[in-house]
């Protein structure tokens, strides 16, 4: 998948800046041939959640960011989250104090 096609699938618009923002992402994300296969799948699974997948604007990462609403679909968000990284054997990193994961890449 090309850089630009990942920034428009995640709703970014394709300027000079967001292209190398990505590929520092992609540089830093483990083995990312495997999981562009699996991120825009979950991206599209969390949209009717209110969540998505993002550009870390803090870190060289891909995000998730559960903006779920009421306590039930925010916990049933994160266990969603949590089941994708699992199946896939994809590394998460849940940010402190919110209900936000950075995507690692893929498990060693």
């Amino acid at each position: 998948m090309i850089k630009s096609a990942i920034l428009r699938q995640l709703g970014y618009s394709v300027s000079e800046n967001s292209l190398t923002q990505v590929q520092k992402v992609i540089d830093n994300t483990k083995e990312f041939d495997y999981v562009q296969k699996h991120l825009i799948a979950l991206h599209d699974t969390l949209k009717p959640r209110l969540s998505f997948v993002a550009l870390s604007s803090s870190k060289d990462y891909f995000k998730i960011k559960n903006e779920a609403k009421g306590e039930e679909m925010v916990k049933s968000t994160n266990e969603l989250i949590q089941k994708w990284s699992k199946k896939y054997k994809i590394d998460i990193e849940k940010v402190p104090n919110k209900e936000t994961y950075y995507i690692l890449g893929k498990s060693a």
